[in-house]
């Protein structure tokens, strides 16, 4: 079945996706957009992870980036059933035991709603300015997430042995809400597509266009069967931008606009993948006709993604 999710505007203004309008947007248009998200039914709102931005790369990233932990935590007070997810928290920037505490009690305090999106990271200066090996965030990352199952997991004295990290004896209160926390990895490099099948719940690709997307699930699904692997495991795709009706103004030549049967037909080329979660995002000159996009998708096609 072919869910959608989105990732959320305002808390990460970079420049390959930003709207001119969120510029001047208030926590109230964060909070409205999630109440939206949660009343339409979709099925996730994300939200993005960087600690800081160099000057050289400020023009293309911008430096607004809302704290994951922070921000889906206030809404989590305003949200009753939208899962809460960081796509992708940057984990191996902080120790397991800190992200743990955090994240555990999101979960906790949301009912249950977190979903752990993971990666690698980019910057290198922001793993320098903490003390953390840029050249080495790959097998960081492997044994990072291997560290948050076991301190995300039932127990409240989690152990963890590894290279980098080694931990017991240590308990930790509140434990989630969830049993088990579900781990997606981001990233769509070969380390990162053997990182999901080997150690993940979920997959997120970031941004693959689909005629690339049938080769990249096929090894995904031969590397998790390779490693013995016999959980099922969500596979992700970030589509192109939406629109749903007529703009009436230019939108980008790679945005998907027209009407919501025929957006739907489209979409469903996901599924046919092998496709699993689809996270849209909306074209949009206000907060006001962000939230219509949403609510007009939500009910026009939604319904027939999976038709």
């Amino acid at each position: 079945m072919l869910v959608h999710g989105m990732q959320l505007p305002i808390q990460s203004q970079s420049s390959l996706y930003v709207e001119t309008w969120e510029a001047d947007a208030t926590p109230e248009d964060l909070a409205e957009i999630a109440r939206t998200a949660d009343r339409e039914g979709f099925a996730y709102i994300a939200s993005c992870d960087h600690v800081a931005i160099p000057r050289r790369l400020a023009d293309a990233m911008s430096t607004v980036w809302y704290d994951p932990v922070a921000t889906l935590s206030f809404l989590a007070g305003v949200t009753e059933n939208v899962r809460l997810m960081s796509h992708v928290a940057i984990v191996g920037l902080r120790h397991p035991l800190l992200s743990a505490k955090q994240y555990a009690t999101l979960d906790r305090l949301s009912g249950g709603r977190l979903i752990l999106g993971v990666g690698a990271g980019h910057v290198p200066e922001e793993f320098e300015v903490l003390g953390v090996d840029f050249e080495r965030r790959g097998p960081l990352l492997d044994e990072t997430v291997d560290a948050l199952k076991a301190a995300l997991g039932p127990d409240e004295y989690p152990e963890h042995h590894g290279r980098r990290y080694d931990f017991s004896g240590l308990g930790q209160q509140p434990r989630p809400a969830q049993d088990r926390v579900p781990i997606w990895v981001g990233g769509s490099s070969p380390a990162a597509v053997r990182r999901a099948a080997t150690r993940a719940d979920g997959w997120l690709p970031q941004g693959d266009p689909r005629d690339k997307l049938p080769a990249q699930i096929a090894l995904l699904k031969r590397l998790r069967e390779e490693a013995g692997n016999e959980e099922p495991i969500t596979v992700g795709a970030i589509t192109e931008a939406l629109y749903v009706g007529d703009p009436g103004r230019p939108v980008g030549r790679r945005t998907l606009t027209g009407k919501p049967d025929a957006i739907a037909e489209s979409l469903r080329e996901y599924a046919a993948m092998g496709v699993d979660q689809i996270q849209v995002r909306f074209r949009s000159r206000a907060r006001t006709e962000l939230t219509d996009q949403m609510a007009a998708f939500a009910a026009d096609v939604a319904p027939h993604l999976n038709d």
